[in-house]
Formats: structure tokens, C-alpha cells, sequence
């Protein structure tokens, strides 16, 4: 894998790194530096299968997705408390808030944790602090959509729902969405059909990880069978030429994560990453980090090497933050307040 391309311009590098951004697809678990990794594993004595940081960041080659999510779980095994995930949020808000990213709709997977023995109430808890201490202090906007693990069984994503939903009035302020990610190979959207039907009658947004590793079918069962509006990652839908224009004309959002598909062998090289063929073919493509920990970057590192290796035009990289902002499930007024701010920021750069 290589991204070695010619050097962006210094002028277009600043422009990047100073756009008013929104991020769709980003799980706070894995933004778990190693740094902070270690350092809670000392505090909850968590003994770990790497003596150093170096040594973990080492680990971080991946072949697939399903290597990639070995040492995911692993690493959040360090996650305990309360404390824990507030500290693991309150850093990512920082890496977003030095990124120009204003607004955050973050996945988190309960059951990666309850089936620790973690109760889900800590989880939100400790989510939840951070992003409203930020929210606070700085304006900074976000939300939150709790994900069901595709590869467990839709009973016990019921449980989780089931187990969530005293919360919710608690956090409703955050907490806007359900999703669906883990391995896809093998895990179609028709194994939570029901559930997602569920979620759908209590009002959530619904979304799901669909066409990274698995096939446009799953794309169009995503949006047929569980009803999402927005579809994340979605890049092998180009392989569908009638998925394509049913989702150019209806604009369902992608929500693709460049250096994540890099990093997992989804394309082998960024110059061959096919983000500008699905953004010139109508689609509402969005930039997004995923795991930016483990993925090798937050979001001005994503929209970096896509400027880089695609040579993207100023207006294309607009257009793909506006998709982001237009994208979310803010409301209409704080779409456009978003929206204003992008073009003052384009008519003073």
C-alpha cells in the first residue's frame, strides 16, 4: 500500500485543514490511542499482549476487516468505567476541534462492553459527559448513534435495545440513532430486519454499515429491508450500475471513510480509491475517520490524502463538506447556520 503522490499545495493544504467539517462515521471505541490505551489498562490492571505503545502501533497491519476488529475488541477490554469513556471521548472532541469538524454524529457499541460485564448505563454516561462539557464550553455539536454488532444474533440486539431504552430520555438530548456494524462478510441487513423495524416504530434515525467488504446487494437490502437513510461506507455499490443511479437520484448519503478503506485492503493504493468517481456520479459522498486511531488519521488527514491522491479541486473538496453538513440529522436551522459558516469561509479563502 502506498499514497505517495505529488505534494498538495501549501495554500490548498491550509485551505483543508481550516474547512468547517461534520463527521457521520466515526466509533468512539476506536479512537482509542495507544497512549491512552495503555495507560487505562495500567489503571484498571488490564494485562495486555504488547509490552510498549511502539509495540501495539506495530500490530496495526491489517489484512482484512475481521483482523482489524480482533485487536478492536481486544483493546476495548480496557474500557471499564465511567471515567474511562469520558476520557476516550474528550480526547477525540479535541483531535475534532483542532480538525475544524463543528458537529459529530459518534457510534458506540454497547454490547462490545456489556458482554464484558460493563453496564450500558456506564457507557452512556461517560460518553455523554464529554460531549456535553464540550457542547458547554465550546459549542461544539454532536450526537450519538448506538450500533448493534452484525455478527451476534438479532435476539441479542433486542436485549440491547431493550436495556438502552430506559436511558433514553436521559440522553435525548445526544442520543438521535441506531446502526449496524462489525463483520459484514456473512451478516446480511435481512438478519435485523426486525429490530430495525422496531427502532424505526420508536423514531430513531437508521443507518448501517453496507458495501465495504460485503456486496451492493447488501447496499440495496440496507435501504429496502431496514429502512436507513444513510448508508456507511457504500463504496462497492459502484459495482451496481442501477444501485448507482437510484442513489444519485434519491441522494442517500455515503458516508465513506478513505484511509480506513486503505488501511483494510479495501483498495490497495489511495490514487485507486474510487471517492471522486461516486462524488462526479452524483452521490452524496461525505469524508469520514471511522477508527482514526488504529486507521491512521482524523478527518484532516482523510480529506488530506483524498486532495492529494485524487487531486481534488477546491470545489469538489467543498462539495464534500457540504454533503456532510446536509447529510446529518441536524436540524434544518442548524443545517443552514452550518451551511452559512462553509460559504463565509469560502468567500474570505
Amino acid at each position: 500500500m502506498t499514497t505517495s503522490t505529488p505534494a498538495l499545495a501549501a495554500d490548498l493544504k491550509s485551505f483543508i485543514e481550516g474547512l468547517p467539517k461534520a463527521e457521520l462515521h466515526l466509533h468512539i471505541e476506536g479512537t482509542l490511542e495507544p497512549e491512552l490505551l495503555f495507560a487505562l489498562a495500567q489503571r484498571n490492571q488490564v494485562q495486555l499482549p504488547y509490552a510498549t505503545v511502539e509495540e501495539l502501533r506495530a500490530a496495526y497491519a491489517f489484512s482484512d476487516l475481521q483482523s482489524f476488529l480482533d485487536l478492536y475488541y481486544a483493546g476495548a477490554a480496557v474500557l471499564q468505567t465511567e471515567q474511562d469513556f469520558y476520557e476516550m471521548t474528550a480526547s477525540y472532541i479535541g483531535h475534532c476541534r483542532s480538525d475544524n469538524v463543528r458537529h459529530a454524529e459518534i457510534f458506540f457499541d454497547p454490547q462490545t462492553h456489556t458482554e464484558r460485564g460493563i453496564g450500558i448505563e456506564i457507557v452512556f454516561a461517560g460518553i455523554a459527559r464529554a460531549l456535553r462539557e464540550a457542547r458547554d464550553a465550546h459549542g461544539f455539536s454532536s450526537a450519538i448513534i448506538m450500533s448493534f454488532l452484525r455478527h451476534l444474533p438479532e435476539e441479542e440486539a433486542f436485549i440491547t435495545l431493550e436495556a438502552a431504552l430506559p436511558l433514553r430520555d436521559q440522553y435525548r438530548d445526544l442520543w438521535i440513532g441506531i446502526g449496524l456494524d462489525s463483520a459484514e462478510r456473512g451478516n446480511p441487513p435481512e438478519k435485523f430486519t426486525n429490530v430495525f423495524a422496531r427502532c424505526r416504530q420508536l423514531g430513531f434515525h437508521l443507518v448501517a454499515h453496507a458495501g465495504e467488504e460485503g456486496p451492493p446487494e447488501y447496499v440495496r437490502d440496507a435501504l429496502d429491508m431496514l429502512h436507513v437513510e444513510r448508508i456507511d461506507h457504500g463504496v462497492r455499490s459502484e459495482e451496481d450500475p442501477v444501485l448507482m443511479a437510484r442513489l444519485a437520484k434519491q441522494r442517500t448519503p455515503l458516508t465513506v471513510c478513505p484511509l480506513s478503506n486503505l488501511k483494510l485492503c479495501v483498495v490497495n493504493d489511495m490514487t485507486e480509491h474510487n471517492l471522486a468517481r461516486l462524488l462526479h456520479a452524483g452521490l452524496a459522498v461525505t469524508i469520514n475517520s471511522d477508527d482514526p486511531a488504529y486507521f491512521g488519521g482524523y478527518m484532516n488527514a482523510n480529506y488530506l490524502a483524498v486532495a492529494e491522491s485524487l487531486q481534488l479541486s477546491r470545489t469538489e473538496l467543498v462539495k464534500l463538506t457540504r454533503n456532510s453538513f446536509e447529510a446529518s440529522f441536524l436540524p434544518i436551522a442548524e443545517k443552514q447556520r452550518l451551511l452559512l459558516e462553509l460559504d463565509g469561509y469560502c468567500m474570505a479563502h
